[in-house]
């Protein structure tokens, strides 16, 4: 099979004696495995030559918590009511919560080595599993476009500092984006798939260049902020709540920031199924999430806090910071780190995901190359800005999309965890066999099915019925929590589970 890496093709066929080529005639598979199931980004990772250290699941989140939808997010904290140190209370019970549950699901990627849909396979079936990996899939691209829209923002502000005479280009309307629009965000598209086309390496890569800029670009921001404030910060708002109201809003608070997350928790295995070990998975975690959280609470602090003190205002994100820093080159420099930021965002989140979730339903066809670039034709094509700002749009579909996640979660934690107890056979994941172990009824396991589709519904309604409104905050737990009891009430505990290494029809891991 061929395999991207660094722009050259080179042979990885999986170890184990080969037998027939796929449809395109260009790959041989191992003995045992259907071509409708297996290829060579489907397939497990070799533990040998695995290549992802905790300095890179560390940049992952470096990037990702980063991000300027999670500062809009924690500054509207500061809106709510809530003071400084509440803040970081919040923010620290989010991140102790987001450390638990990513272990649980990177382990699962560390142990077989395969990507969320394969893994997907094991309580849903090898047909089931498409529909955890297309709803994952679904939110991740349109997602993408909305996030590269958002990015392509910034890359006007700096387009217009630049060639001042550019803002002429930014008055018309050519299907909601105006001619600099439309430049800005195809030319962020192109980098983002060019950079991905060289597969999940150059992605490892890439997160871990931004890392560090975009953790010393935000702290200098946060420091010029400090002296535009004359070094003194406002720690709340008129509007502070306290006594129970105000604990009210930090749970609430912490659980929406788990929630998310709750589209990553669900397909981290994506990345850690390339994890040297476990002890990487966590230290990774350790530093990138509670104590990346903090910093970067403490840095929210400080710019909503300066920004308050300075004039009163509550901003909403640090780019309308970026936007009056008086010094074009700075200017420059801080839009280029936001652009840098978001693009590593949204390869690790909203990228990767469909990928792996095209691959799986059209694996003769469709290698992480060519999967790349349909996700990034229909992020493209689904015109993401009018998205965007069609409010109905992103409550009811993305909303309702995001709400399933939960349960899903729920499902799949509660099978390997629990009722499996990490006993997993490799191989017969890639089996169309009848007597294959995750076959179950023609290839969908209908007590999954069972769990899901009441445990989804009730993550409907609280996501969608004001009467729910007062758990709307905890929506995400109560779903996978809702998930997990109902599939252990109706999971088969008779059935013999053997653990079988992925190995033998394992491919050298390029990621």
């Amino acid at each position: 099979m061929t395999t991207e890496s660094s722009g050259v093709i080179e042979d990885a066929r999986p170890a184990g004696p080969a037998s027939s080529p796929t449809t395109a005639g260009t790959e041989q598979l191992p003995d045992g495995v259907s071509p409708a199931l297996y290829n060579g980004d489907l397939a497990p990772t070799k533990r040998e030559g695995r290549r992802w250290h905790s300095y890179n699941i560390f940049t992952l989140w470096a990037n990702d918590v980063h991000s300027l939808g999670n500062y809009a997010f924690a500054i509207g904290l500061f809106a709510l009511g809530l003071g400084g140190w509440q803040i970081l209370v919040a923010l620290g019970l989010g991140g102790v919560f987001l450390f638990l549950l990513l272990n649980l699901s990177g382990f699962m990627g560390e142990k077989t080595g395969v990507p969320f849909p394969v893994m997907s396979r094991i309580s849903f079936g090898i047909r089931g599993a498409q529909v955890p990996a297309l709803v994952r899939g679904a939110v991740a691209i349109a997602w993408f476009g909305i996030q590269t829209y958002l990015a392509s923002v910034v890359l006007r502000i700096m387009i217009v500092a630049l060639i001042p005479s550019s803002a002429s280009w930014d008055t018309n309307n050519v299907l909601g984006l105006s001619t600099l629009g439309w430049i800005s965000f195809v030319t962020l598209w192109i980098v983002q798939v060019i950079i991905v086309s060289y597969g999940m390496e150059m992605i490892r890569k890439y997160e871990a260049f931004a890392g560090p800029i975009i953790l010393i670009t935000m702290v200098a921001l946060a420091v010029w902020m400090l002296s535009e404030a004359d070094w003194t910060i406002a720690w709340s708002t008129p509007d502070t709540v306290s006594g129970g109201e105000m604990w009210a809003k930090i749970i609430g608070g912490a659980s929406l920031w788990v929630a998310i997350y709750g589209t990553f928790v669900l397909n981290f295995c994506d990345f850690t199924r390339n994890a040297k070990s476990k002890g990487s998975i966590v230290r990774g975690n350790f530093f990138g999430i509670p104590l990346n959280m903090l910093l970067f609470g403490g840095i929210v602090i400080v710019l909503a806090g300066a920004q308050f003190r300075v004039d009163g205002r509550i901003i909403e994100s640090p780019s309308d910071i970026v936007e009056t820093v008086p010094n074009t080159l700075l200017l420059v420099l801080a839009c280029l780190a936001l652009l840098i930021l978001t693009v590593a965002v949204n390869m690790m989140a909203n990228f990767v995901a469909p990928i792996y979730a095209l691959c799986n339903l059209f694996p003769k066809k469709l290698n992480f190359r060519r999967s790349a670039l349909v996700s990034a034709v229909i992020g493209l094509v689904i015109l993401p800005w009018n998205l965007y700002n069609t409010p109905a749009v992103i409550t009811y579909f993305l909303g309702g999309l995001g709400a399933l996640l939960g349960p899903l979660f729920g499902i799949v934690m509660a099978d390997y965890w629990i009722t499996r107890r990490q006993k997993i056979n490799v191989p017969a994941l890639f089996t169309e066999s009848p007597d294959g172990e995750y076959f179950y009824q023609n290839g969908v396991n209908l007590r999954a099915v069972a769990a899901f589709v009441p445990t989804a519904g009730a993550a409907l309604l609280m996501a969608f019925v004001p009467a729910f409104g007062v758990v709307a905050e905890y929506s995400w737990f109560i779903g996978a929590g809702l998930g997990a009891v109902v599939y252990l009430l109706v999971a088969d505990r008779h059935r013999q589970f053997n653990d079988v290494s992925g190995e033998a029809i394992a491919v050298v891991s390029t990621h």
